[in-house]
């Protein structure tokens, strides 16, 4: 009976050894997006899907789960098994804004992930709808003083980037515009088309398109610096709130306690197909600011973007349910 125990004992050693040597990855990977297609969070997964796929050597397969701000996607990852096998495309508002918004998170953004790569910056774009009577920041802000809580603006959801950036600038102009929040960027879009708000701040990929097209008014950009694709649009700090800044952050994530080989074998897979100039040009096009920093470098951005935006939150009053 000992050498029978002996025996399967070694065989199971053998078995994991041979589980643990598997080379990194074995099957697709499921790359999780917690918002509805359509948005900026959405366009850069499509942007990268398949040029990630060749640097890792298997497929990466995308999986919308829109919902509470980003937290339901995050918190599918956050409960997932660290493997490398799932991942989270987080962003400001999951992983940093909704701390300040929300009294309680399914998840901690510090504890119950671990960060590979802080991706991209977004660059945000004040919209209204052609009805709107303001060809400009100024005649908007007037247009608005005029008409308190007539106007409505749209975001991504309570507690977005969107939502957010627009409660400050709210708070700076002193002006009283209606909160709707949408279950992502792409609905929010649609209803501005229709009419049936008014306004919005939000990404250049879903917005300009628009702009272009004449369906929609760019007033100005939410970054600090103009747009390199858009110059001829002010900042919205120039147009009478200086230090005005906002937009939005993207980064890959994946559970807490993922191997560090993996997790170094991912940031590189992101930085090769980031730099290729086929998807560095897409990126340009969608408004979206290439990073591509390290491990280390990402978890500290986490940490001040949350010690930043419930700063931000606390001060303008906004809450979420």
């Amino acid at each position: 009976m000992r050498l029978l125990l002996s025996v399967c004992a070694l065989a199971l050693a053998m078995l994991t050894a041979q589980a643990q040597a598997q080379p990194y990855p074995m099957k697709p990977i499921r790359l999780v997006v917690p918002f509805p297609p359509g948005g900026a969070t959405d366009a850069w997964a499509r942007i990268v899907q398949v040029r990630l796929g060749e640097a890792l050597g298997t497929s990466i397969l995308i999986d919308n789960r829109g919902g509470a701000g980003g937290m339901i996607g995050a918190e599918i990852v956050a409960k997932s098994a660290p493997d490398g096998y799932t991942l989270l495309l987080g962003n400001i508002a999951n992983m940093a804004m909704n701390v300040g918004v929300y009294a309680s998170m399914p998840y901690d953004p510090l504890r119950d992930f671990t960060p590979i790569m802080h991706t991209v910056d977004v660059n945000y774009v004040l919209v209204v709808h052609p009805g709107v009577p303001a060809a400009n920041l100024k005649e908007l802000v007037a247009h608005a003083k005029a008409n308190p809580g007539r106007l409505t603006y749209g975001s991504a959801g309570a507690g977005s980037a969107p939502h957010l950036a627009t409660e400050l600038l709210k708070q700076r102009a002193g002006i009283f515009v209606v909160h709707i929040p949408y279950r992502g960027g792409g609905p929010m879009v649609t209803d501005l088309l229709g009419g049936q708000i008014q306004l919005g701040i939000g990404d250049q990929a879903n917005l300009m398109p628009q702009v272009r097209a004449g369906k929609l008014r760019a007033l100005g950009v939410g970054s600090k610096n103009r747009s390199p694709v858009y110059k001829d649009l002010p900042t919205i700090a120039e147009q009478g709130f200086p230090g005005y800044e906002a937009g939005a952050w993207q980064g890959i994530l994946a559970p807490a306690g993922l191997p560090p080989d993996i997790a170094r074998r991912i940031n590189e897979a992101l930085a090769r197909a980031m730099a290729l100039p086929e998807v560095r040009e897409k990126m340009i096009g969608a408004g979206l600011e290439i990073v591509s920093s390290s491990q280390e470098q990402f978890a500290r951005h986490i940490r001040d973007e949350i010690a930043k935006w419930v700063a931000v939150a606390k001060a303008v009053g906004a809450k979420a349910e």
